[in-house]
């Protein structure tokens, strides 16, 4: 009886815890579009001065590893002799980061990098898009980086100078939005855009099954952009997506004897929209996703699903000029299948689950972790609590917490369990020209957030199940 009252307490709880240029085709690169597109600035755009326009484009990178630290070049591309340890490598729009080492390693000439700003790499431009459609991605996987594994398994392969390890490269890119990946022992599929941007994940480790997908739901995604850069700072920045959105939901969760956990990982996989030269750099729209589960089993056996369906809002979006800053969502929230009503199950005891979703786009430079630009950023909370079957005739209790906040920001942002499992690996090694390998940071440029909507449910409501009726 206790713990029924306690189903109320249990779903805030578990929610607790978690020169003016438009988009023009740009020239041909001729190697292979894997890597992205090479830069041709405008007479319009400035880059700071510390930036090397690495030559060739693709045809210059022989692999890079999957955490997108270490770039193998040809030594022989133009000026790829200029590099140096704090400088930024611009190599395409996918390879662009701050020089951390460099080392020599038969033929290749291999480069660690770590994220920059688009202020570190821009100094004066202005760029800008209007509805650009989102509808023809083409998908990244990152392969199998260290940040995907337990730092316990994670090894010695992240990418580095002087590789403990040789890492298997970055897989080739494909059309479309659908790829299987995983991370921390779980299996991911991506998919976009036709309904929406989401992922399917299963875990199962004998212990606890759990299978489940999350969707940010939209109609015809289209996106408009506008970008102001002057001195080394940003006075303007735009960023709008619009198309209807939506959340929605559905999981399947099982314990036969495990153990709870909680896992918070990117999801490795990039869906990006490149959109050609803007005033000579190579932007693109980049869908990212992260995933965070988390159960809370009070019981050793047992079992319970649910399923939900939210109308969210019209568009996405904020705006930045002069130091003031504001949201852009039009919210239009209703509910469409309801995930407390869909809450079944056979629970020997009370049974918790926590599934965090976040969805970013960014209109900017670089690739997974390091992406960086204007970025908007929808996380969605799914709580569901269900209570003993044991005392069924009585009452069954069940609960639903569903919280939905915006980010959003100009720079990048990654994930500080991510950027500890890479601090700690450059921590350890030997640089080869640089005096050290400093760590990175999980955040630069500035960022802000607002909620969008939040809700607690439980029921019946009787106080058993912690909410007196009236």
């Amino acid at each position: 009886m206790r713990g029924r009252r306690l189903l109320a307490a249990g779903v805030a709880a578990l929610l607790a815890v978690t020169g003016c240029g438009g988009p023009t085709p740009g020239p041909a690169d001729d190697g292979q579009p894997r890597y992205g597109q090479a830069p041709a600035p405008g007479k319009d755009v400035t880059l700071q001065p510390d930036v090397v326009l690495v030559g060739g484009g693709s045809r210059t990178v022989r692999s890079v590893s999957p955490d997108g630290l270490t770039w193998r070049l040809d030594p022989g591309a133009r000026d790829a002799d200029r590099l140096a340890p704090g400088r930024v490598m611009f190599l395409t729009g996918r390879g662009v980061g701050r020089v951390l080492d460099l080392a020599e390693e038969g033929d290749d000439l291999v480069v660690t990098i770590g994220p920059v700003t688009l202020t570190e790499v821009i100094r004066d431009g202005t760029f800008g898009g209007d509805d650009v459609t989102l509808d023809q991605p083409t998908v990244y996987v990152a392969g199998e980086p260290s940040w995907t594994r337990d730092a316990a398994a994670a090894g010695g392969t992240l990418g580095r100078s002087r590789p403990l390890a040789v890492a298997p490269a970055q897989p080739p890119p494909a059309p479309g939005g659908q790829a299987a990946a995983s991370a921390h022992g779980y299996r991911v599929r991506t998919f976009c855009c036709a309904g929406g941007v989401g992922t399917h994940f299963t875990y199962d480790d004998g212990g606890v099954r759990l299978a489940g997908t999350v969707t940010l739901t939209v109609g015809r995604p289209a996106a408009s952009f506008h970008l102001a850069i002057g001195a080394g700072k940003v006075t303007r920045a735009e960023l709008e997506i619009g198309g209807g959105f939506g959340i929605k939901v559905d999981f399947t969760a099982g314990v036969d004897g495990g153990q709870n956990h909680r896992r918070t990982f990117p999801v490795p996989v990039d869906i990006a929209f490149p959109i050609g030269l803007v005033a000579g750099l190579p932007l693109s729209f980049t869908v990212s996703q992260t995933l965070e589960v988390a159960t809370a089993f009070g019981a050793k056996l047992g079992t319970f699903r649910g399923s939900g369906e939210y109308a969210l809002a019209g568009k996405l979006g904020f705006g930045y000029a002069n130091g003031q800053v504001g949201s852009r969502v039009t919210e239009g929230f209703a509910r469409r299948v309801s995930l407390l009503d869909s809450l079944t199950g056979v629970p020997v005891g009370v049974m918790g689950l926590v599934v965090r979703h976040g969805v970013r786009f960014t209109m900017g430079i670089s690739a997974f972790l390091f992406t960086a630009g204007i970025w908007f950023e929808l996380v969605t909370s799914y709580g569901a609590t269900i209570g003993s079957a044991l005392g069924a005739p009585y009452a069954v209790c069940r609960g639903v917490g569903l919280g939905v906040r915006a980010r959003f920001g100009i720079g990048y942002r990654i994930l500080e369990p991510v950027v500890q499992v890479i601090n700690k690996f450059l921590s350890l090694l030997s640089p080869s020209r640089a005096p050290r390998i400093p760590p990175i940071a999980a955040t630069s440029g500035p960022s802000w957030s607002a909620d969008v909507y939040r809700n607690q449910e439980v029921i019946p409501p009787v106080s058993i199940c912690g909410q007196v009726p009236g």
